[in-house]
């Protein structure tokens, strides 16, 4: 279970919940610092602030380095080892073209995850995150696009990803075929109207992540504070 953060200082208020690992969402640390999500954070910026939050707390942590902030194969591999050299133990990766409507094709998603596992070694947690479901409306999920996605994560196993993040699949059915098909562990996000917890762990999935729902729901309080606050 990841609850995601977005800072050193909510890195370390959800180590103090006695969770086992830290994990980033790039909407959330994008939110909290005034830019937009999609590598609209400076790669730069993004790189220092996993760096705080790796130093802030005795935890591994994973970051969302969203694209890699490159289409490019070896320029993205060298982006995910700068990453690495941060101290983080893992990201996200994924396979849709920032910016774009589309997801890179498969082979050439497979060919960016090989050439960030050459970049970093074979410890590193690549979570090899495909958009397929995200990028369309979820009555429109049906057994061709899980055949896809199938496809994408025996490629993206074959090639060095450590696990496969099917973010918007909230179809229980096609969930449990798809962790069963799996080569590598499946990781779903929740998000408001979702399956339970314990519904989607009955699947199979090995990680259940929550994106950008707790930033959000934190501002929301924030907001309903200050509103008490000033009467």
């Amino acid at each position: 279970m990841l609850y995601n953060v977005w800072d050193a200082g909510s890195a370390q208020a959800v180590a103090k919940a006695g969770v086992g690992a830290i994990a980033t969402g790039s909407a959330s640390v994008a939110m909290a610092n005034g830019f937009g999500d999609g590598e609209l954070v400076p790669m730069e910026f993004a790189l220092s602030n996993a760096r705080r939050i790796v130093e802030a707390v005795e935890l591994p942590v994973t970051v969302d380095f969203e694209g890699a902030y490159s289409d490019d194969a070896a320029e993205g591999a060298r982006h995910i080892a700068r990453l690495a050299e941060t101290g983080a133990i893992g990201c996200n990766f994924e396979d849709q073209i920032v910016g774009g409507k589309d997801l890179h094709p498969i082979a050439v998603q497979a060919q960016r995850i090989l050439a960030a596992r050459e970049a970093v070694g074979p410890d590193f947690f690549i979570n090899a995150r495909t958009d397929l479901f995200l990028k369309t409306p979820q009555e429109t999920h049906d057994d061709a696009m899980l055949d896809e996605a199938i496809a994408r994560a025996r490629a993206y196993a074959e090639a060095g990803a450590s696990g496969f993040f099917v973010p918007m699949l909230g179809d229980l059915g096609l969930l449990r075929q798809l962790c069963g098909d799996s080569p590598i562990p499946v990781n779903f996000m929740t998000y408001p109207g979702c399956p339970s917890d314990d519904e989607v762990a009955a699947t199979g999935v090995s990680r259940i992540s929550h994106g950008p729902f707790p930033y959000m729901a934190l501002m929301e309080q924030l907001t309903e504070a200050a509103k008490a606050a000033i009467g």
